[in-house]
């Protein structure tokens, strides 16, 4: 798996999580959902992503989109 894979992976777990909490606890936890998000569309812009920096650490092999 590469660097790429393992955000997109990441994102949606975090994505299908924060719903599942806002459906079971508090909607407030959609705030988690758009987080996420605009996440997403501000590294398609920058390149800037934290997950891909943790990831990357963690010994994840580089991918076209996070070097």
């Amino acid at each position: 798996m590469t660097l790429d894979g393992a955000v997109m992976i990441f994102a949606g777990v975090v994505i299908l999580v924060s719903l599942a909490l806002a459906l079971t606890l508090s909607p407030y936890w959609l705030l988690l959902t758009a987080f996420v998000g605009l996440n997403l569309i501000q590294s398609s812009f920058t390149g800037f992503c934290p997950a891909a920096i943790a990831f990357k650490k963690l010994g994840v092999k580089s991918g076209a989109a996070f070097s």
